[in-house]
């Protein structure tokens, strides 16, 4: 097996030392106080912001799903990574980010606060949210780990790597070696630039993804049109056919991991899909690195301006690559290595293997340190929210409120090295990049929804039913996958939901509302639609001018539109790459229709003044 050649490695050296020195330019400007940390001083532009989050979502954990889901299921792939979902990106753009915007708060926990106030259901919503919080965390670490490790070991096998360590390593765990390795690097630019150190370096990533991109997708462009590529009825096309693709004539492999994915009838799954996300992206975003980032902004419009941009940025960018790699495996499969370490088929390993054999040199360099530093991206954004929750909500609320500014700089870098340790644990017990996203993705969300989206549009929805409809759903979660081992988990997410909303009513009622001046002002400042009649009339009669928000209708067209055009900036790429014009077309007319429709209903609105 072929190893590095010399300019690739001075390549992704020189992007290592880059980040070094990212961090410990910004090191000073992230000490200057807590919020400079953690969120830049909420001095960042929008832009900035936006392009550090689309290239924290470029994570080489996902890109390596994603090759893999192009490569068995075609273009009908463009549906699946709706179980994060991915739109949900559309839902904070059109409102959620700037009614999160407007609470001012550092964290999700501690926008608890403006919701519930101070009382006794307050302080359960905010605990239970921590826990919450530093559990996705850490399970969102884990597979970033795996996926990084995995990935490395195309490219140093460890044949070569023992001559050079004096220690003997399991098979199964060499990933884990490599994950470990490459995540001490983001540790280091995270813990010391803080959230300004993270965007800089996030910035020099996507530069490099983005060159990349484009010369990948440019070779699967001509290999397609040099060879053309065989694939099952229905692979091109997004709408017709199911998941359950004939490929017994041409890469019988692919069946077995066709039934090993297990999503089922196409129809139900996208259904579930659909059903799932629209609930869980008008719940608001999960308290990780996307939170994080929306409430750097500098205010309430910039905010759903960058969540905006992560679409428009990301997805054409991210889906050349993909589409280029789909090619490539497609037309050379039978050149490509796919047995992992222990000696299995591993359909995960389609991307590495590929890069390895058709990327040239000098690019090669230039990929890998981009995919490098997209894992370093995720794990360092990933970090930096852990370490926001356990600072800001549990050691400056709890344990030591007139803390110092040294003492908060130290207990930065303390949390940070224990996270980090803790999920390169929970990485070694963790199988396969999939098995960790299915737990975070379908089961820890499903136990998050109910009560999340309650907060928002409910004004009876008190901290002891937020407390207790998280709980109800998180002991579901550990307990229903169990009771029906062989079911997907999207098909449980129901089940969960159900169970996290019947706790919420029942703790709701078990308390008085929350007080009526915190109710009044989180409605007056954030101006939610919804069931908030009688919090709105009080407020009306102490101002007849106060208006309520009429915009739920605007909001949910904007909304479908803003679906439409993210799934064409995705299938775009895809069609571009396989050279089917028509589609092409199509999808470009869908494109400029939907990006008119946006300016007049969206974008010309954003500063529209509250009363």
């Amino acid at each position: 097996m072929e190893l590095l050649h010399t300019v690739d490695i001075l390549i992704i050296a020189l992007y290592l030392v880059t980040i070094i020195v990212i961090g410990l330019v910004l090191r000073k400007k992230a000490q200057q106080s807590k919020d400079d940390y953690l969120l830049g001083g909420k001095r960042i532009p929008w832009y900035l912001l936006g392009l550090s989050n689309a290239s924290g979502m470029f994570d080489i954990s996902g890109t390596i799903w994603l090759v893999t889901l192009m490569f068995v299921y075609g273009i009908k792939s463009a549906w699946v990574p709706w179980l994060w979902p991915v739109f949900n990106q559309i839902f904070l753009m059109v409102y959620l980010s700037k009614w999160l915007r407007r609470s001012n708060a550092t964290t999700g926990a501690e926008w608890i606060g403006t919701r519930f106030g101070f009382g006794n259901g307050a302080k359960l919503s905010h605990i239970i949210v921590v826990v919450f919080a530093l559990v996705v965390c850490l399970g969102y670490l884990a597979y970033g780990f795996i996926g990084l490790g995995k990935f490395v070991e195309i490219f140093i096998p460890w044949e070569f790597a023992s001559n050079y360590i004096p220690f003997a390593i399991p098979p199964e765990y060499v990933p884990h070696f490599y994950g470990t390795i490459f995540t001490l690097f983001a540790v280091f630019y995270s813990l010391l630039g803080g959230m300004s150190g993270i965007v800089w370096a996030d910035v020099v990533q996507f530069a490099i993804m983005t060159i990349s991109a484009i010369v990948i997708g440019y070779l699967g462009w001509q290999a397609v049109g040099e060879f053309g590529v065989n694939v099952p009825k229905d692979w091109m096309n997004p709408f017709t056919g199911g998941l359950n693709l004939d490929w017994s004539n041409i890469i019988p492999e692919v069946t077995d991991k066709i039934k090993s994915d297990g999503y089922g009838v196409f129809t139900y799954f996208l259904f579930m899909m659909l059903f799932k996300g629209v609930l869980v992206s008008v719940a608001g975003p999960a308290p990780t690195y996307d939170m994080q980032k929306i409430l750097s902004t500098k205010t309430p419009a910039e905010a759903s301006k960058m969540s905006g941009f992560v679409s428009v940025i990301l997805m054409p960018i991210r889906y050349l690559m993909i589409a280029g790699f789909a090619a490539l495996a497609l037309i050379y499969y039978d050149q490509l290595d796919l047995l992992n370490a222990a000696g299995h088929i591993d359909f995960e390993l389609i991307l590495p293997t590929a890069i390895k054999e058709f990327v040239p040199v000098g690019l090669l360099g230039l990929l890998l340190a981009g995919l490098i530093a997209a894992f370093m991206s995720t794990f360092a954004g990933t970090l930096n929210a852990a370490q926001a929750y356990l600072v800001n909500d549990i050691y400056l609320k709890y344990t030591k409120p007139n803390a110092s500014q040294n003492q908060v700089k130290n207990m930065n870098y303390i949390t940070g090295i224990t996270v980090v340790v803790i999920s390169i644990v929970l990485g070694f017990f963790a199988e396969n990049v999939n098995a960790i996203l299915n737990i975070i993705v379908s089961v820890l969300y499903g136990s998050y929804v109910g009560a999340n989206i309650l907060k928002w549009h409910w004004w009876r929805f008190n901290g002891e039913g937020f407390f207790w409809g998280m709980v109800a759903g998180l002991v579901a979660a550990a307990i229903v996958p169990h009771l029906f081992p062989d079911v997907n988990a999207l098909y449980l997410f129901p089940v969960l939901l159900i169970v996290s909303l019947i706790g919420s009513v029942i703790g709701t009622y078990s308390a008085p509302p929350t007080e009526a001046k915190v109710l009044k002002d989180f409605y007056k400042n954030v101006r939610p639609w919804g069931f908030w009649k009688p919090i709105h009339d009080q407020l009306a009669a102490e101002n007849p001018n106060f208006k309520k928000n009429t915009d739920f209708g605007k909001d949910m067209f904007n909304v479908a539109i803003g679906i439409i055009a993210q799934t064409a900036l995705v299938i775009l790429p895809m069609y571009l790459i396989f050279r089917q014009e028509t589609p092409i077309y199509i999808s470009l007319v869908v494109l400029v229709i939907c990006s008119i429709l946006l300016k007049k209903f969206w974008w010309n609105n954003l500063n529209q003044k509250l009363d």
